[in-house]
């Protein structure tokens, strides 16, 4: 019998991935755990579809059908006690493609006492490959040229990532993100897609690439979102020729690797990668509001002027007012291709205050004017 809270499920319901933090966590405890799971499961509602476990970094990750994050929570705490540390919703077919599966995997063990047992961590190595905004690129190179250019800059991904073991995930736009199992093979995908660039003259296309590395669940309400976003920032600062790689991901490859490849892996210290997430998280979360100024940076930042004015420059090479326009157009750009917006909505929406001064801005940085822009996005 359902609890009195649990609605009567529709035919499509949603799909939540949460994660449990457990230390000394065994395969064989987790497997236990979720047989407990699949007999409350109709209870409440759900439909557990799979999970995955890394005992090293003693974390599980699970993936549910289910009404609400509510009825996952519930039925967990029924079945063994374990609350998740935290739930979202996710789409089935993007999970698939960052973590290769979305249900148990057809080679998992099944013990004498029928447990079917597995070990298959969701950690990943995500590389995310920017290049200039194609309506950019058409507006100063031509339909014709840009078209080849992209065809080719494509193509060139695409094969490299399927030679290296590499999954694209769908989130749409004109950037790829790829996720890979092995930072070795993350990385010497990238460099191979640097030579081929340079190789076929595609450089014109401005492919900057970032590589960072995470678990599907963290801060974000994103699957892979934070991952996602460290790689995107490590990308925006990411020299020509170079590939910008986080941290995590310099300590899994080896040192012989970088060596050899020093004019070619750029990488930041621990705490400069850290300031420079937070440089960005600040902007991400103030982007719209018109008010925010340097020194409100500051104060978030809790740094002085000078410290955060020096720090900036160094890490992006940007002061910090170039900077926040800068973060700011980018903003505005994205909002122009979701709808065709008026300059005056895009202005305001994007924390400028005056559509004047944002179309000063928008044509000095871009070279064309948001109305161009605009006609040549609808």
């Amino acid at each position: 019998m359902l609890s009195s809270w649990v609605e009567e499920p529709e035919e499509s319901m949603p799909i939540y991935m949460d994660v449990h933090i457990v230390p000394g966590v065994k395969a064989k405890d987790v497997a236990g755990a979720h047989q407990l799971d699949l007999a409350h499961q109709e209870e409440y509602a759900c439909k557990c579809m799979t999970y995955w476990i890394d005992e090293e970094r003693e974390n599980v990750f699970c993936l549910i059908e289910a009404p609400g994050k509510e009825a996952v929570a519930a039925m967990h705490n029924k079945a063994h006690g374990l609350i998740p540390h935290k739930i979202i919703e996710v789409n089935s077919s993007l999970v698939e493609s960052f973590l290769g599966r979305i249900y148990d995997p057809a080679e998992a063990e099944i013990t004498e006492d029928g447990l079917k047992v597995f070990s298959d961590p969701s950690f990943r190595v995500l590389l995310v490959a920017k290049i200039t905004d194609p309506v950019l690129l058409k507006y100063r190179l031509g339909s014709d040229r840009a078209n080849e250019l992209l065809d080719q800059h494509n193509t060139i991904v695409r094969n490299n990532l399927s030679l290296h073991g590499g999954r694209e995930a769908e989130l749409g736009g004109s950037d790829f993100v790829a996720s890979f199992a092995s930072a070795g093979k993350a990385v010497a995908c990238a460099l191979s897609i640097q030579k081929d660039m340079h190789r076929d003259g595609v450089e014109e296309s401005g492919i900057r690439i970032g590589i960072s590395a995470g678990e599907p669940v963290e801060k974000s309400n994103r699957l892979f979102g934070d991952a996602i976003m460290a790689a995107n920032y490590l990308s925006s600062i990411s020299r020509k020729g170079q590939v910008a790689i986080a941290y995590p991901v310099k300590e899994l490859i080896s040192k012989d690797h970088l060596r050899s490849k020093e004019d070619t892996i750029f990488s930041l210290a621990p705490q400069d990668e850290i300031l420079l997430n937070s440089l960005y998280s600040k902007l991400e979360d103030n982007w719209q509001n018109p008010d925010f100024n340097v020194a409100d940076y500051c104060q978030a930042m809790a740094m002085s002027q000078s410290q955060l004015y020096r720090k900036t420059v160094d890490l992006t090479g940007l002061s910090l007012n170039l900077l926040v326009k800068e973060f700011r157009l980018e903003k505005a750009k994205e909002l122009m291709k979701k709808r065709r917006y008026t300059v005056s909505q895009i202005t305001f929406d994007s924390g400028f205050t005056s559509p004047s001064y944002f179309t000063k801005c928008f044509k000095k940085k871009y070279g064309l004017l948001p109305m161009t822009y605009l006609d040549l996005l609808h």
